[in-house]
């Protein structure tokens, strides 16, 4: 009895000292334009229904300018303004943050809590949705089955967002 509880109290350490995140990647091209602004940007994992599961971030002018206030444009990234935005107060903590520059960022999101945490096994989709002042606005949607597995998962938009990319990253 005493050697089945130590072989279950390793397997329980073991686990998580091998536990994983899931890292996001986005990449925002850089555009040949005369008058380029960074866009807006909502990342969240949606139900196969479109329904929204999380968010996971929001990236958009913080400050104030001489147009107003950046959350007055959110309402142009509209899938996610229709679909959950409208009913969130920003910012928000952990996910609110500052609009990017063109190139690739990554999201890292331990598997065991925050948005990935609660998620039960299943079909989901990850959703990116930019939106450009004087520019367009695209989204890329990248199914996915959780829990992941070793293959990464991507899809690339056409011009407002680059590649997407879901995979496991290992701690």
């Amino acid at each position: 009895m005493r050697a089945v509880l130590t072989i279950a109290g390793l397997s329980l350490l073991t686990g998580q000292a091998m536990a994983e995140d899931v890292s996001i990647e986005v990449a925002i091209p850089r555009l040949d334009v005369a008058e380029y602004h960074r866009p807006y940007v909502a990342i969240w994992i949606a139900n196969p229904d479109h329904s929204v599961v999380s968010n996971i971030a929001v990236w958009y002018q913080q400050g104030e300018t001489g147009e107003g206030k950046g959350e007055t444009w959110l309402k142009d990234i509209r899938q996610w303004w229709r679909r959950t935005g409208r009913e969130l107060s920003m910012p928000v903590d952990g996910v609110s943050g500052p609009t990017k520059a063109p190139g690739t960022h990554e999201i890292v999101l331990p598997t065991d809590k925050g948005p990935f945490g609660n998620l039960k096994p299943g079909s989901y989709q990850l959703v990116v949705e930019a939106a450009r002042e004087v520019g367009g606005r695209e989204l890329v949607s990248v199914p996915f089955t959780w829990p992941l597995k070793g293959a990464a998962e991507t899809a690339t938009g056409e011009r407002e967002l680059g590649k997407v990319t879901l995979r496991l990253a290992s701690k």
